[in-house]
């Protein structure tokens, strides 16, 4: 299978470490992503604060954020010495930061400084170099914008290419509304698999039932999904036998949150706050009885000073365990 079959998307300010390791309890197949960093911070900045990660997260890609080869050759010989699984380049995001360093979806409209980008990460690593992208900005075609990009970088080595399947409007619409409003074209994504069939192409965008995940795995080599991921997290359980036909970590997310509990007591001993850790919770055990009650436990107590462990378990005891179908439960 390929190894992008399933993965969860970079999101910034919610895949952080606390929320990786949390999904790895969930899914021991899918691939994580780290929230983009660019390659300016990582260059001059606390590396460890801004790479370190759980050994229990791999496989696990960082995303970069940049558009000078140089400077992403150095932050890509540095993610190495952390022995990440993948380099991802960004290619997609809307934001006005992006926009303002020149780099994200405004390099749909670059893609030979991306290819550039691309061969420098290459040559300083000797880990797999792939590419995030939309189908296209603003006014540009985009079968026209997507294939050239795909054109670009494949042809400057990228391993594999995941594609946002809409446009992004970089005047006019916010980054929130670039997640739902331009419409979704999943059959160029299809029409750009079959123009390179030996490529692994992974698709995103508006996805968030597993039964449609599967349903894209025979047109295309994986799905990324972002959203779903964070607010349903107990949909995690499923992953591993639906798309894999593999176990999952544990047999049901209360066991898979039981788990996760040395990891809290590790972190409150080295000083993070558990709030900090207990936000990526709110997603669990949605749609059961007891998980309104299970938030609003975590949102009300795990902010005060001295909040443990203890707070994460007095909330599991509110939900309904008893009842749910198969691994979500």
């Amino acid at each position: 299978m390929s190894p992008w079959r399933f993965s969860i998307a970079p999101m910034m300010e919610w895949t952080d470490t606390h929320y990786r390791v949390l999904a790895r309890q969930h899914t021991r197949k899918a691939r994580l992503y780290t929230e983009m960093v660019t390659s300016a911070a990582i260059i001059h900045g606390d590396r460890e604060r801004l790479l370190g990660y759980d050994a229990s997260e791999h496989p696990i890609a960082v995303q970069l954020g940049g558009s000078d080869p140089q400077d992403l050759a150095r932050a890509a010989k540095i993610c190495a010495e952390f022995a990440y699984d993948e380099i991802n380049l960004n290619v997609g995001c809307p934001s006005d930061r992006v926009q303002n360093g020149a780099f994200g979806a405004c390099l749909m409209r670059e893609p030979a400084l991306v290819a550039r980008c691309v061969a420098a990460m290459k040559e300083a690593s000797n880990l797999p170099v792939t590419v995030k992208c939309r189908i296209g900005v603003d006014d540009q075609e985009p079968r026209e914008a997507l294939f050239a990009m795909a054109q670009a970088v494949l042809g400057a080595g990228a391993d594999a290419l995941i594609v946002h399947a809409r446009k992004a409007w970089l005047k006019g619409l916010s980054p929130k509304e670039n997640r739902d409003i331009p419409p979704l074209d999943y059959g160029l994504v299809h029409e750009l698999k079959q123009a390179w069939p030996d490529v692994p192409i992974a698709i995103n965008g508006g996805l968030e039932a597993l039964d449609a995940m599967r349903a894209q795995l025979d047109s295309v080599d994986g799905v990324m999904i972002g959203r779903a991921a964070y607010h349903n997290m107990s949909m995690l359980q499923e992953v591993d036998p639906l798309l894999y036909g593999a176990p999952a970590p544990h047999d049901s997310s209360r066991a898979a949150v039981e788990a996760f509990l040395p990891y809290i007591e590790r972190k409150l001993g080295q000083g993070v706050r558990l709030a900090d850790i207990t936000r990526h919770m709110l997603g669990l055990f949605q749609g059961r009885p007891g998980a309104r009650a299970f938030r609003r436990h975590l949102a009300t107590y795990a902010v005060k000073r001295g909040a443990d462990a203890r707070v994460v378990e007095d909330a599991l005891a509110m939900v309904d365990h008893t009842q749910g179908a198969r691994l979500s439960a």
